[in-house]
C-alpha cells in the first residue's frame, strides 16, 4: 500500500480513529494488525520474512537479556548470540537481495577466464523494505547486548516496533530506545499534535507529487535516451534528479513522521536541509540521518571510529560508505556512488586544516555569506556527480552521461523551445520552478531554526485553515498523477 494511493487515504483515517477509541492496553495490537495488513498490500507471503526477522531478533534479545541478568560473566556467549542473530538476518537479506547480483559478478569475472560460468539464478522479487526493517531489528539486538535498553518481553509489542507501518518500508530507521519506549507508553489523542502531523503529511505529499513526480517525467525520458540527447539535457536531468530523489525520499519520510505524530508517536528526523550543506561530511549529517547515524553507531564506531589514528579513520570511513552503497542496491554503480562519497569525506578531512588556515589568514568569519554560498555550490556539484552513478543503470551508463556532459558545445537550452518537448510543457516547468523556490524557502527557514508549521499553527484560525486548504488543493491540482489518478512508487522502496 502506497502513501499516495486511494487505499491509504481510506486506511489511515480508519486506523487512527479505531486506535484512539480502543483502550491503551490493547491499542498496540490494533496497530500491529494494521501494520501487517499495510505490508501485505504488496506481497502477502513476504510478511512471513518480516515475521521471521522479528522472531529471530526477539528471541536473541530475550536470550541476551537473560545472560545479562543471570550470567553477566558469559560475555562470549552473548557475543555468539549477537553474531548468530546478525548472520541469520543478513543471510535472509543476501538471499533475496544479493544472491543473483553475486552470481552475475562471479560470472563477469569468469567470462575473462577459461572457467565455466555459474548458471544458477533465482527468480524472486525483492521484498519491499527488507533493508530497512532488517537494520532496525539488528539495531535493537545490539542495543540489548550493549545494555542500552532491556529486551522487550512482549512479542507483539516488539513485532509492532519492527513493523510500525508509517516507517516500515522506507524509514526512518528507528532506534529501540526511541520507538519502543513510546509503544510501551502510548499517548492520548491531542488536537494540536494531530494538526502538526497533518501539516507534515501535506508537505510530504507536496514534495512527492508536485516536485519529485514532475521531475521524474523529464529525468526518466532523458536518462533512457542517452544516445539521443546531448550533454545539455543530461546536465539538466542530472541536476534535477538531485532534487527528485531528495523530494521523493524526504517526501516519504515527512509523510511517515507526520502520520506517526497524528497517532502520538515521534519518529526521528531524516532530512535537515541537506543541499545547504557546506561540505560532503555535513551533507551526510543532514541526508538520510537515520541510516547515516545507524552506520556510525553500529559499524563505524565498532570498527574503531577515529580512535586508532588518521589512517584507520579514513579506512573506516571508506568501509562505511562502500557498505552503504551496497546497502542501497545490488549493483556496482551503487558501490561506486558510496565509494565516491567516502573519498570526498577523506579528502575533505585531509584538507580541512588547510582550508581553516586560509580562512584564518584572510580573516574570513565562519558565517561569511559569500563563502558559505561557494561552499554550498561546490558541495552540491560534488554530490550531484555521485547521483549520476546512483541513477544510472550501470557504471558504463554513468560514464557515458558524464562524458556527454563534459563534451557539450552549446549550454543554451531555451532558445528553440526543444526543452518543452521532453515530457514537461512550459507551464509544467513554471510550476516546477515555483515549487523548487518554495522548497528552498522552507529549507532555509529550517536551516535557520524556524519551524514553518509552528508559524502556520499559531496564525489566526481563518488564515491557518486557508493555507491548509490552499495547500491541499494545490497538491490535487498540480500533483502528477498516473492514468486514472493512479499512484507512483517511491524511489527508496527498491532498497
Amino acid at each position: 500500500m502506497l502513501f499516495n494511493s486511494y487505499s491509504f487515504f481510506v486506511f489511515f483515517p480508519i486506523v487512527v480513529v479505531v486506535y484512539f477509541l480502543l483502550p491503551k492496553r490493547v491499542s498496540y495490537l490494533w496497530l500491529l494488525t494494521a501494520s501487517y495488513y499495510f505490508y501485505m498490500g504488496w506481497n502477502a507471503k513476504y510478511a512471513l520474512l518480516l515475521l521471521l526477522s522479528t522472531a529471530i531478533t526477539y528471541i536473541s534479545g530475550i536470550v541476551i537479556q537473560w545472560l545479562n541478568d543471570n550470567r553477566p560473566e558469559k560475555i562470549e556467549a552473548k557475543k555468539w548470540v549477537v553474531v548468530g542473530c546478525i548472520v541469520a538476518n543478513l543471510a535472509i537479506l543476501f538471499f533475496f537481495k544479493y544472491f543473483n547480483f553475486t552470481i552475475e559478478s562471479i560470472n563477469a569475472v569468469l567470462d575473462h577466464t577459461s572457467l565455466p560460468t555459474v548458471n544458477t539464478s533465482l527468480d524472486v522479487l525483492l521484498p519491499v523494505g527488507i533493508s530497512f526493517y532488517t537494520f532496525q531489528a539488528l539495531g535493537y539486538t545490539v542495543d540489548v547486548y550493549r545494555r542500552e535498553i532491556e529486551a522487550e518481553k512482549n512479542f507483539f509489542r516488539y513485532a509492532l516496533f519492527v513493523s510500525f507501518f508509517p516507517q516500515l518500508v522506507a524509514g526512518p530507521i528507528e532506534r529501540s530506545k526511541n520507538l519502543l519506549n513510546q509503544l510501551r507508553n502510548p499517548k492520548s489523542y491531542h488536537y494540536g499534535r494531530m494538526c502538526d502531523g497533518l501539516l507534515l503529511m501535506i508537505w510530504g505529499y507536496f514534495l512527492k507529487l508536485v516536485i519529485a513526480d514532475r521531475i521524474a517525467i523529464f529525468v526518466d525520458n532523458v536518462y533512457a535516451n542517452v544516445d539521443i540527447y546531448d550533454g545539455r539535457y543530461l546536465l539538466l536531468a542530472s541536476v534535477l534528479f538531485a532534487f527528485q530523489i531528495y523530494c521523493d525520499f524526504a517526501g516519504y519520510s515527512t509523510i511517515a513522521i507526520g502520520a506517526a505524530e497524528v497517532m502520538g508517536f515521534e519518529l526521528m528526523e531524516n532530512f535537515n536541509s541537506p543541499y545547504l550543506s557546506q561540505s560532503v561530511a555535513e551533507f551526510w549529517r543532514r541526508w538520510h540521518i537515520s541510516l547515516s547515524s545507524w552506520f556510525k553507531d553500529y559499524l563505524y564506531i565498532p570498527l574503531g571510529g577515529n580512535r586508532k589514528g588518521k589512517i584507520r579513520k579514513y579506512i573506516n570511513i571508506m568501509i562505511v560508505f562502500l557498505v552503504s552503497g551496497l546497502w542501497h542496491g545490488a549493483n556496482w554503480s551503487y558501490v561506486v556512488w558510496g565509494g565516491l562519497n567516502g573519498v570526498y569525506q577523506v579528502i575533505g578531512a585531509i584538507f580541512t586544516p588547510l582550508r581553516n588556515k586560509i580562512k584564518e589568514n584572510l580573516h574570513l568569519k565562519k558565517n561569511f555569506l559569500p563563502l558559505m554560498i561557494v561552499y554550498m555550490f561546490v558541495t552540491f556539484i560534488l554530490v550531484d556527480l555521485t547521483w549520476i552513478f546512483f541513477r544510472a543503470d550501470t557504471i558504463q551508463h554513468a560514464f557515458d552521461i558524464i562524458e556527454s556532459i563534459f563534451h557539450m558545445n552549446d549550454p543554451v537550452l531555451l532558445a528553440n523551445g526543444a526543452l518543452y518537448d521532453l515530457g514537461l510543457s512550459k507551464p509544467n516547468f513554471i510550476v516546477l520552478v515555483i515549487s523548487l523556490l518554495l522548497l528552498l524557502l522552507a529549507d532555509v527557514c529550517k536551516y535557520r531554526g524556524v519551524k514553518v508549521r509552528n508559524v502556520i499553527l499559531n496564525l489566526n484560525i481563518i488564515i491557518r485553515w486557508t493555507i491548509i486548504i490552499v495547500g491541499i488543493l494545490g497538491i490535487l491540482i498540480f500533483g502528477i498523477w498516473g492514468s486514472g489518478y493512479s499512484e507512483t512508487n517511491f524511489i527508496y522502496f527498491q532498497f
